[in-house]
């Protein structure tokens, strides 16, 4: 009887403070008096008609939190309810039904196990129940549905299938070689001796005309004379020559190799010199030097090797995996180790017709201008290849979109409602964090990209729950 009436005093002195409502728990609800306990009836029914799915941060920054708290400014989140959720990227929500009541299906272990009840009740470690309303019951296994609130907590995003120039890159090494086209050998066709050279450091720089070294040979003096012979008859209207005789006697000189402006010489001066100078056929850097001052030449010998420098080659070799995405004609940047802030872009002109078999590598050859001279042989180079610039765009998804089991890869793509359809796919390049969809999403489809492992895990379940538990078994 005491205890009754300091119950009794203690709600009457709580009601006069304006304190009921902090009171409640502390007293049954037989001893409430009825205004007190319609009043939290009508406080109840209000809250549980508009849910809150989570509270976010006041200023807008991305932060959210489960329960009501305050930043560091002490300014308290604002609550979220669910028509208040912003829909994913790329779907459009459905409106909303004219009804908001939904009807209260079953109860299904919280734990996801094939357990389903008709009833609130807690499993074995005192967890609650989750109830399931319709529209939340699994389905036909082809979707999958989550919570809105689960997705929001969980980070699921997604992003809409899009058309893209897919640019991998393809890295490979390589080094500075010259340009065969532009190497010339400098050699004579007769026995000769060197009487004087011009020319005798090696890397010297020659212009095409410029006079290589001096050389008697007696071939040449002897075709000079006929060429002598020829033409004063010729001028003379004696021994019946005629002018292919002339012409005769200066391709000899011709072939011989004495150059076009001394054999005009010697035919319009009438004169025949002991020694010749050789000159140098091209322009260039001397990259070979085979004569001393002196030497006795026989015919075919190399006596210079002359290299155009104004164009290089740079030889990158390319892993056998990587060679598919390697075409002639495409662009690629090499970065020589010399100058590693300052790379040149080049064109892939030959791929070569075999590969390394101790590195299992292809050559590829890339043409550079050189007019710099900042190029030298046997450089080494860093090259990266754009493969795929050149393409037309391809239907892509993201890359962490693809869940891939090893023999099937799946995407999920999201409907309404918070619905997912998981998709087989079959993928095709890849590039700057991007697949190529070759078919199963079509443009414009939304897919999950972030979380993916939570709705396959759902997904899972759902299927779980199907295979040990009848549709008509539900209550």
């Amino acid at each position: 009887m005491m205890s009754r009436a300091v119950a009794r005093l203690l709600v009457l002195a709580g009601l006069a403070a304006g304190g009921a409502y902090v009171l409640l728990p502390l007293v049954p609800d037989s001893l409430l008096p009825a205004r007190a306990q319609t009043q939290a009836g009508q406080h109840d029914h209000s809250a549980s008609a508009k849910p809150i799915l989570y509270y976010r941060d006041p200023s807008g920054a991305a932060a959210w939190s489960a329960v009501p708290t305050r930043d560091a400014a002490g300014r308290d989140y604002i609550p979220v309810h669910d028509a208040d959720e912003p829909p994913l990227a790329g779907v459009t929500p459905k409106p909303p039904a004219a009804n908001a009541t939904r009807k209260l299906l079953y109860y299904r272990n919280p734990m996801g196990l094939p357990d389903v009840s008709a009833t609130p009740k807690k499993d074995p470690m005192g967890m609650d129940y989750v109830p399931v309303y319709e529209g939340d019951e699994p389905n036909d296994g082809k979707s999958v549905k989550i919570n809105l609130s689960k997705i929001q907590r969980s980070g699921v995003r997604t992003e809409p299938a899009a058309a893209r120039v897919l640019v991998r890159p393809v890295r490979g090494v390589g080094t500075v070689k010259y340009d065969e086209r532009r190497l010339t050998t400098v050699t004579i066709r007769s026995e000769a001796y060197v009487e004087k050279l011009f020319v005798n450091t090696t890397g010297a720089l020659v212009h095409a005309g410029d006079p290589l070294f001096r050389i008697y040979s007696k071939e040449i003096q002897l075709a000079q004379v006929d060429l002598n012979v020829a033409t004063s008859a010729q001028s003379r209207g004696v021994g019946g020559l005629s002018l292919q005789t002339v012409d005769g006697a200066m391709q000899k000189l011709r072939n011989l190799g004495v150059p076009e402006r001394h054999i005009e010489e010697v035919r319009t001066k009438g004169i025949s010199t002991r020694t010749i100078d050789w000159i140098s056929p091209a322009n260039g850097v001397v990259i070979e030097k085979k004569i001393v001052n002196g030497q006795r030449l026989m015919p075919g010998d190399e006596l210079y090797r002359i290299a155009d420098l104004s164009r290089m080659w740079v030889i990158a070799e390319v892993s056998e995996l990587d060679l598919p995405a390697i075409k002639e004609g495409m662009h690629a940047a090499v970065t020589l180790r010399a100058y590693p802030n300052d790379p040149l872009e080049g064109i892939v002109t030959f791929i070569y017709p075999d590969l390394r078999a101790e590195t299992r590598t292809a050559r590829v050859r890339i043409e550079l201008d050189n007019r710099g001279g900042r190029l030298r042989n046997d450089m080494y180079a860093e090259v990266m290849f754009h493969a795929g610039a050149d393409e037309a765009p391809k239907v892509s998804v993201p890359e962490s979109a693809i869940i891939d089991s090893g023999s099937r890869q799946i995407v999920l793509v999201a409907r309404e409602e918070g619905r997912f359809e998981p998709r087989d796919v079959k993928l095709g390049a890849h590039g700057q964090g991007y697949v190529e969809v070759l078919n199963g999403v079509v443009e414009g489809e939304a897919v999950v990209t972030a979380a993916t492992f939570l709705i396959d895990s759902e997904s899972n379940l759902n299927a779980a729950l199907k295979s040990f538990t009848a549709p008509e078994a539900a209550p």
